[in-house]
């Protein structure tokens, strides 16, 4: 129990060092095209339970049904337990800043136009995936650091109509849709 315990204080140190590298590294320009078609959302269910209101961007913005894909961050969660959405926690944290889940491996192996980070809170993992995400724009909340999004939004994690209003207000000015 003991050795658990720090073998995860460890990693977490680990990782915190992996974020602040990779924080200071210039962002990579994506080869993907203006406009939007894909997008990836990493949302903190234990804040915003709601997950699946994501998929109504696809009517929204003209998506194809498949052009959305969400993951979700819960603390402690049952992988047992049937979820609406894939889910990662705490636990799927490994060395070196990576994250040991099946979920995410497959959520990091494509490239998006958009990434949305709706969470409100520093934390660790969530800000570790947003890093690795490939996207050509990453859109975050009024409370993030500025370093993991390109635009943040000063919107309440509760209020997700006039995010997704905000959101749509600022694609058009930056000609995406």
């Amino acid at each position: 129990m003991f050795l658990r315990g720090l073998q995860d204080k460890f990693k977490v140190k680990s990782g915190l060092k992996y974020l602040k590298e990779e924080m200071e590294k210039p962002s990579l320009t994506s080869t993907r095209k203006k406009g939007i078609t894909s997008v990836g959302c990493i949302v903190d269910v234990d804040r915003f339970a709601n997950a699946e209101a994501f998929y109504g961007l696809i009517e929204e913005f003209s998506l194809r049904p498949n052009a959305i894909k969400i993951i979700g961050y819960k603390r402690e969660y049952d992988k047992n337990s049937p979820y609406a959405i894939q889910m990662f926690s705490d636990r799927d944290l490994g060395w070196k800043g990576q994250i040991e889940n099946g979920y995410v491996l497959e959520f990091l192996g494509r490239e998006y136009d958009m990434l949305i980070n709706y969470y409100d809170e520093d934390n660790l993992m969530m800000k570790l995936l947003s890093v690795k995400t490939p996207a050509r724009l990453k859109v975050g909340l009024g409370s993030q650091d500025s370093k993991v999004n390109d635009l943040i939004l000063n919107t309440s994690l509760k209020d997700f109509k006039l995010f997704k209003s905000e959101l749509k207000k600022y694609l058009k000015v930056l000609n995406e849709i």
